[in-house]
């Protein structure tokens, strides 16, 4: 039969670029998008669509058993800085649509599962720099204690009943083909839409702010690659660290200024600062390297242009 994909999630900033991709790897009939709303015109007319709640276990059973799905890709998730706001709904939505997943490969409904973690795991008591595979994990926000859980979950589920489930440790996402979505590392693409249309961005985080980054390109090739591993590739359960870049507002800056030179930044640092400050500026992602093959391919003076050009 081979691989049938479901997407859930897929309106949003990963979810939105990871079906387009999957849909020009496997074709458009493979690859079942679905999310709480509706996804942009290019996901929703490519291939098939789903309104889906990823709380609601009986309707993703629903959708898993008449599309006969292999792979589930569980993208839905409330970020950062929005599920400060609410955290119960933050922590409900993040565990519960996780659960669902799992328990539906748990009873051999699906074979696969990729879920995704966060830099968010680590809190103001881990290494800052280059922060290793296996380190202390004390996360200060509701998203960093749901991403920590879940991958505490993850696990289980891979000794306790076999379920083939892989995971990556986001740093920041940045593309120019989705707005920002209520994360903290989010500054990192407002910026470029500021600086085409005003000429200036006023920065919640400080100058010397420095965050794990990476270019969305580079996220999703790391997504598809760790599930094409073989299963005996993926010696850890729970989720890889992952890195590319890492810089700060005022770096970036910078790299915006060699092609808008009249382009001008301020620092207001809001509620945002001391989440990023309990987050690490550099990750050790060697494990990843080492284990599945991984490496990224895009600096930052590259992602500027790029992100320039098509934004323009």
């Amino acid at each position: 039969m081979g691989k049938r994909i479901l997407i859930i999630g897929a309106s949003g900033q990963i979810g939105n670029e990871l079906t387009m991709y999957l849909r020009n790897m496997y074709g458009n009939q493979k690859v079942i998008a679905s999310d709480i709303r509706e996804a942009s015109d290019a996901v929703m007319e490519s291939g098939p669509f789903e309104i889906l709640d990823a709380m609601d276990y009986n309707a993703i059973e629903k959708i898993v058993t008449r599309y006969e799905i292999t792979d589930v890709y569980l993208m839905a998730a409330m970020l950062s800085a929005t599920a400060e706001k609410f955290p119960m709904k933050g922590w409900d939505l993040n565990m519960t649509s996780l659960f669902n997943v799992l328990n539906l490969a748990k009873e051999n409904k699906i074979k696969k599962i990729f879920w995704p973690s966060s830099i968010a795991v680590f809190g103001p008591t881990t290494p800052k720099t280059n922060t290793a595979q296996h380190t202390v994990m004390e996360p200060s926000t509701v998203y960093g204690i749901s991403k920590q859980t879940g991958e505490r979950w993850c696990e289980y589920y891979h000794n306790r009943y076999g379920v083939d489930v892989r995971s990556i440790r986001y740093p920041g996402l940045i593309s120019y083909k989705t707005l920002p979505g209520g994360g903290t590392t989010d500054y990192a693409v407002d910026i470029y839409h500021k600086a085409l249309k005003d000429k200036s961005y006023s920065c919640f985080l400080g100058a010397k702010t420095t965050l794990p980054m990476m270019f969305m390109d580079d996220a999703i090739r790391a997504t598809t690659k760790i599930m094409l591993a073989a299963p005996q590739e993926i010696k850890i359960r729970n989720a890889y660290n992952l890195a590319a870049l890492s810089f700060n507002p005022e770096e970036l800056a910078i790299s915006i200024q060699k092609h808008i030179p009249d382009f001008t930044i301020e620092y207001e640092p809001d509620f945002r600062q001391a989440i990023a400050d309990s987050w690490p500026a550099s990750i050790d992602d060697s494990q990843a390297r080492k284990d599945w093959g991984w490496k990224h391919e895009v600096s930052l003076d590259q992602m500027t242009e790029v992100m320039i050009d098509n934004l323009k």
